[in-house]
C-alpha cells in the first residue's frame, strides 16, 4: 500500500489526476478455513479483517481513493458477467483436472513446480511449491478450465513490444521464460463440496470461481466494470501502475493479462513487483510468530518515521530485514541528524537573514540559456566548492524524477538523503558562522584596524556579508527542493518543513521545484520554537 501511496502522491504533485485503489482479497479456501478454525462464519471473519486492513491504510496516511473489496456486491456481479463473456466467447471448457493445489497460494501447480522436502521442525516429508515453499496436495476433481494456452503467443508479443512493462527487468525476464517454456489451461472453478465461500460459477452452481480470476477482476470491479462501450478510460481504466509482492508475479503477469485479452479489456501500462521484508533474516509468517504488528510500530516511531524507512530501506529487488534497531539508527542519521539538523541550523540561527539570502540570490525570471552558478562565484573564492554543490542542488529534481520514472521510490529517498548529508557537509567546511562572527567583530571595531585588514585581504564587509549568505541560501534551496520533493514520500514533515522554510502553500508543486525559481520565501509561516520545542524530528522516546 505505502509505495503505491508514494507513487499517487508524486503523480498529484505532478499535478495530475490520480486515483488510488486498495483494498481486500477476501474469497477462497485459504479464508474459509481460517474461518472455520476461528469459530464464525466467513464474510464475519471477512468484517473484521477488512476493518484492520482500513485503519491500517488510515493509520500509514494511505490516499487511496477506492477500498474494494471482494465480498461487495459490484464486484460479485462483475465476475459473473465476466464469467458469462468468458464463457459465450469460447474461453472455457469443463474437464477433469488432477494436480498439485496449494491452499495457502489458492493455484494448482503443475508436477514441474513442486518439489518434495523435509519439514525441519516435524521431520515429515512433504510436498511444497518450489517458488513461494507453501504445502501442497494432490487433488482430483472436476471442474471449468479457461483455454490460457491459446495466449501464448499473444502474452510473448506483448512482452517483447513492452519491455519495461514489469519492473525490476530480471521479474519480467523470468515471466517471459515461464511463457515460453510452457503455458497449460488454467483450472477456474473449485467443486463447491470443497469450496463454498466464493462467488458461484453464474451456469453451475456446483462450481465456484477460481479465487484469482475472481481476485483479479477487483481491478476492473472497482472503477466499474462491466463498461460502457469506450467509457473504460474515464473511469481511469486500465491502471497505470499495478503494485504487487515478487509471490504473485505468476498470476498478475501471466493469468491477468491473458484474461484481459479474452475479454477485450486493455492491460495496465506498467506493474511493479516489489520484494519482501523478512525478520531476522526469515520469511514473515503468522504461522510462525515471525511477524511485526505494524500499529505498534507506528505508536513507537511514528508515522513519517515509518514511511521514510520502509520506503527508504524496502527492496524492489532484494529483500530487506526489519529490525526495530535498524528504524532508530535511519532515524537519528538521516531524518533527526541529517533533515531535521540542517534545516535547524539554517533557520533557527541568529547570525543570518534567510530571506535576504534568498533576495539576493533567487534567479526567477533567469533565461534558460544562462547559468545562474555565475551568480554565485566571486573572485574572492579559494575553490569551486560552491559552484560542484549548486551544481548538485539543481540536478536534484532531474535525479528524483528519473527514479520516480524508473519505478524505484527507494532510489529516488535515498538521493534526497545523500543530497541532505552533502548539505551538512558543505556547511560545516563554509562555515558561514565563523564569517558572520568576524563580520560583527570588523563593524564593531571603533578603530578600523580591522576593517584595514579586511581590505588588505581585496574584500569588503558587503563581500563577507555576501559570502555568508551564498552558503545560506545554497542550504534553504537545497532544503527547499528536498521538501517539495519529500512531499509524496513523508507528507506531513514536508509540509512542516515547508512551512518553516516560508514557502507558500501554492508554490510546493513540480513546476516551483526548480533551483533559484521561488524568490518569496525565508520568512517562516509557524513558530520555529525552542530547544526540542518545535524540532521537525524531535528524539524518540525509546532508543530499543
Amino acid at each position: 500500500m505505502l509505495l503505491s501511496d508514494v507513487l499517487k502522491r508524486w503523480q498529484t504533485l505532478k499535478g495530475k489526476s490520480a486515483i488510488l485503489c486498495t483494498g481486500t482479497d477476501e474469497h477462497g479456501m485459504k479464508i474459509q478455513q481460517a474461518a472455520a478454525k476461528a469459530s464464525t462464519d466467513p464474510k464475519t471473519f471477512c468484517d473484521t479483517g477488512a476493518a484492520v486492513f482500513q485503519d491500517l491504510a488510515e493509520r500509514i496516511g494511505i490516499s487511496n481513493e477506492i477500498f474494494i473489496r471482494t465480498t461487495d456486491q459490484k464486484h460479485k456481479e462483475g465476475v459473473e458477467y465476466a464469467w458469462q463473456m468468458l464463457q459465450d466467447r469460447g474461453y472455457i471448457y469443463e474437464s477433469k483436472h488432477e494436480g498439485w493445489y496449494s491452499v495457502s497460494d489458492e493455484t494448482f501447480y503443475p508436477q514441474g513446480q513442486v518439489q518434495l522436502i523435509v519439514d525441519p521442525p516435524t521431520g515429515r516429508k512433504v510436498m511444497v511449491s518450489v517458488e513461494t515453499g507453501k504445502e501442497v496436495e494432490w487433488t482430483s476433481e472436476r471442474n471449468y478450465h479457461f483455454r490460457l494456452s491459446e495466449f501464448k503467443d499473444r502474452l510473448l508479443e506483448w512482452y517483447a513490444a513492452n519491455p519495461d512493462w514489469i519492473v525490476p527487468k530480471t521479474r519480467m525476464e523470468d515471466i517471459v521464460g515461464q511463457v515460453t517454456e510452457k503455458l497449460e489451461d488454467l483450472s477456474i472453478s473449485r467443486p463447491t463440496s470443497r469450496l463454498t465461500w466464493g462467488v458461484r460459477v453464474p451456469t453451475d452452481e456446483s462450481q465456484t470461481v477460481y479465487v484469482w480470476l475472481d481476485a483479479l477482476l477487483n481491478y476492473a470491479t472497482a472503477v466499474g466494470y462491466p463498461f460502457t462501450p469506450g467509457s473504460e478510460s474515464i473511469t481511469g481504466f486500465p491502471p497505470d501502475i499495478q503494485v504487487i509482492g515478487k509471490d504473485i508475479t505468476r498470476f498478475h503477469c501471466i493469468y491477468w493479462p491473458a484474461f484481459l485479452m479474452a475479454l477485450d479489456l486493455p492491460l495496465p501500462k506498467q506493474i511493479l513487483t516489489h520484494a519482501h521484508w523478512t525478520l531476522g533474516r526469515a520469511i514473515m509468517a503468522k504461522s510462525t510468530g515471525n511477524v511485526v504488528n505494524p500499529f505498534f510500530a507506528l505508536d513507537r516511531f511514528g508515522l513519517d518515521a515509518m514511511r521514510w524507512y520502509l520506503i527508504h530501506e524496502g527492496g524492489i529487488t532484494d529483500d530487506a530485514d526489519y529490525d526495530n534497531s535498524f528504524v532508530i539508527e535511519k532515524y537519528k542519521k538521516n531524518l533527526q541528524g541529517g533533515l531535521g539538523n540542517l534545516l535547524g541550523r539554517i533557520m533557527r540561527a541568529k547570525n543570518w537573514d534567510v530571506r535576504k539570502a534568498v533576495q539576493r540570490y533567487a534567479h526567477p525570471d533567469l533565461a534558460p540559456r544562462e547559468d545562474p552558478a555565475v551568480w554565485l562565484e566571486s573572485s574572492n573564492d579559494k575553490d569551486d566548492s560552491h559552484r560542484r554543490f549548486y551544481g548538485r542542488v539543481r540536478a536534484l529534481p532531474k535525479q528524483v524524477e528519473k527514479h520516480m520514472l524508473d519505478l524505484h521510490p527507494n532510489r529516488a529517498l535515498r538521493t534526497i538523503t545523500i543530497l541532505i548529508h552533502s548539505a551538512n557537509g558543505y556547511l560545516q567546511n563554509a562555515s558561514p558562522w565563523t564569517l558572520a562572527t568576524q563580520l560583527r567583530s570588523i563593524m564593531a571595531d571603533t578603530t578600523g584596524q580591522e576593517m584595514h585588514e579586511l581590505s588588505k585581504l581585496g574584500l569588503s564587509p558587503e563581500d563577507l556579508e555576501s559570502a555568508i549568505e551564498r552558503v545560506v541560501y545554497l542550504n534553504a534551496e537545497t532544503l527547499r527542493l528536498a521538501g517539495i520533493c519529500l512531499q509524496a514520500f513523508i507528507p506531513e514533515s514536508a509540509g512542516r518543513l515547508l512551512d518553516m522554510l516560508g514557502v507558500a502553500p501554492e508554490r510546493r508543486g513540480w513546476e516551483w521545484c526548480v533551483v533559484g525559481r521561488d524568490d518569496g520565501y525565508g520568512t517562516p509561516l509557524v513558530d520555529l520554537g525552542k530547544g526540542e520545542q518545535g524540532v521537525l524530528f524531535p528524539a524518540l522516546s525509546s532508543d530499543r
